[in-house]
């Protein structure tokens, strides 16, 4: 009968399972030190840095200038008035859960579909705040909501 002193280890088993055979390793093999000299390594550096640079300046001219148009462009409606035209409920305003948006008129505050220069992948890129009176408040309860170009029109 097994004793404890006998008996094998579990972490014993466990070890020699996946330890693997010498055989099975690669050979790695250092190479000399003059093939890899410092200069060659620069200028091979060098190279590929400029080759990517060169490549990328003429797409980045273009993608710099689309982004400034619309930069341009939504900059321009920023401080307008519009009214939402959509119907759109909004759970986010403490006083007044479940507003319906539709019909309420507010001010653009913000485009936030670029952010220092770069194009950012809003879904709904307009900031817009809105003021709403409600009974028994004497100041009236300002919010923001994000709303698509296609959600309002400018009044």
């Amino acid at each position: 009968m097994p004793t404890a002193a006998n008996a094998p280890s579990s972490s014993a088993n466990t070890a020699s399972i996946f330890r693997r055979s010498r055989s099975l390793c690669l050979q790695t093999t250092a190479a000399p030190r003059s093939f890899f000299t410092p200069t060659a390594a620069a200028v091979v550096t060098r190279a590929l840095s400029c080759k990517a640079t060169l490549s990328t300046n003429a797409s980045r001219l273009s993608s710099l200038e689309a982004v400034e148009s619309k930069e341009v462009e939504a900059s321009g409606k920023i401080g307008a008035r519009i009214r939402v035209n959509a119907p759109i409920k909004v759970f986010h305003v403490a006083k007044a859960s479940g507003l319906d948006l539709c019909g309420m008129e507010g001010v653009i505050k913000q485009y936030v579909g670029f952010y220092k220069g770069k194009r950012v992948s809003a879904n709904l890129p307009y900031k817009i705040e809105f003021l709403l009176s409600l009974e028994g408040h004497e100041k009236p309860i300002k919010f923001f909501a994000h709303l698509r170009e296609d959600e309002f029109e400018i009044l």
